[in-house]
């Protein structure tokens, strides 16, 4: 049993297997749920801070960031108590602007945005999507050279407060902390954000890299020094809030992080099946997110990726998976950030790499199989084609095409990740330290069957 359609009805989702195929589940390893004393606790306790009752007093306009449906973070369990901060420092809820941080995703509607911050702050706050293409205001550079471009709303707001997670992330190893302000900026700063620097990778740690530095500086610069942080479990339920100044607390968060969503790797697994719960709701995500432990199955392992697709196909603007921008306007979008020397340096360190994947033997990718995509809404509309996907909405063709792929063999080895979305592979993680049943450290209550 696991879940799918994040945001879109979160039912549960059961899958037969035939019973001499050996199985191996791998939840993220999270402790129970907090109850709702816990989470007030964390907002009345901040980290290196006053509370955000006194830290708002006085002011007319704040502005709450948060992170987009992209992001699994139940926004709506903080909201209330934020609010009443709000309401116990003077400000009438009807002053308050809840903004959505989409960066360059497609925005929400605004049911959506109701999911995302509960009923109470949609009717009674003042709701924005920021619009990456939209008005933007230049408050300067950081020491990087990024330009700031930064939605107007941001600048006309007296106090912001920030509402997002840590998940893996490819652009910064974890995503989180400062990243958030990212998704409040023109496409401009961006565009310069992605292509300017290296790039750790997903779930390497980005502390201390020149994309995490550049993000402190760009939050920090539009005043983004105060935020609430959510980790949550499989079932996108809080395990952990804190409150504060991620500046102090952001680096211990990754690490609790890089500790509660790690995997092993699938190894020699004959199926790989990859949830890509809780982002499942668009095909755009579900693969830019859900697809990692794919891409590390073995060459002839058969490879299926799980997601709803209630949300359609949406889009990101700067990687979009229908319409993806020509290698050589990836080259000139980097080029154009950076100067002379950096293009330099970048492409003696590429030629450098591709000289040791050669004489190592790994230049030539392994040739897998396809990726078997079962679309799991049954009211979800068609997709269309993409290269390296086939889809199917019965549970059975699955098996009959995994059958065939494994030439019929029988007791295949089948790794599941049910949460693929926020996991990440751990290549120095033994399969020793999750059971494989429940896929939990022993000791730790599986939150997936409370």
């Amino acid at each position: 049993m696991m879940r799918t359609g994040g945001w879109y009805g979160d039912r549960k989702l059961v899958l037969d297997f035939p019973e001499d195929w050996e199985l191996a589940v791998f939840w993220p390893l999270t402790p129970p749920p907090l109850s709702a004393l816990e989470i007030a606790t964390a907002l009345e306790q901040p980290v290196a801070q006053q509370r955000i009752r006194e830290l708002c007093r006085g002011k007319k306009r704040p502005l709450v960031i948060v992170d987009d449906l992209v992001r699994p973070t139940p926004a709506s369990c903080v909201m209330p108590l934020l609010l009443r901060e709000f309401q116990d420092a003077g400000i009438q809820l009807g002053d308050v602007t809840v903004m959505v941080a989409t960066g360059t995703h497609a925005g929400p509607i605004r049911e959506e945005v109701e999911k995302k911050i509960g009923r109470q702050a949609a009717e009674a706050c003042r709701l924005l999507v920021h619009d990456h293409k939209g008005d933007a205001v230049n408050v300067g550079r950081t020491s990087f050279g990024t330009p700031v471009l930064v939605d107007k709303a941001v600048t006309r707001s007296d106090f912001l407060v920030g509402i997002g997670g840590v998940y893996p992330n490819y652009s910064g190893g974890f995503g989180g902390g400062s990243k958030l302000a990212l998704g409040v900026l023109g496409r401009r700063s961006i565009v310069h954000l992605h292509y300017k620097h290296e790039h750790p990778g997903w779930g390497i740690s980005g502390i201390g890299t020149n994309f995490r530095k550049d993000l402190d500086e760009i939050a920090e610069a539009i005043g983004l020094t105060t935020m609430i942080t959510i980790h949550v479990d499989g079932n996108r339920e809080p395990v952990r809030v804190v409150c504060g100044d991620p500046r102090v607390y952001y680096a211990e968060a990754e690490a609790i992080s890089r500790r509660y969503y790690r995997s092993p790797m699938p190894g020699g697994a004959d199926v790989v099946i990859a949830n890509a719960y809780p982002t499942d709701a668009t095909l755009q995500f579900a693969h830019m997110k859900g697809t990692a432990p794919l891409h590390r199955a073995a060459p002839n392992a058969s490879r299926v990726l799980l997601a709803s697709c209630r949300g359609g196909v949406s889009n990101h603007g700067l990687f979009s998976l229908l319409n993806p921008p020509a290698r050589y306007r990836h080259q000139l979008r980097r080029i154009s950030t950076q100067s002379f020397g950096e293009n330099i340096r970048f492409a003696f360190r590429k030629l450098q790499r591709t000289v040791r994947a050669r004489r190592t033997g790994t230049a030539v990718r392994p040739n897998r199989r396809p990726i078997w995509l079962y679309q799991t809404d049954p009211e979800s509309q068609d997709l269309p084609l993409v290269p390296g996907l086939n889809v199917s909405r019965s549970w059975d063709q699955i098996l009959e095409n995994i059958a065939r792929e494994q030439r019929d063999r029988r007791c295949l080895k089948v790794t599941i990740y049910p949460c693929a979305a926020m996991q990440f592979l751990d290549p120095i993680m033994s399969c020793n330290e999750v059971s494989t049943s429940t896929g939990i450290l022993e000791g730790i209550k599986p939150s997936a069957q409370r």
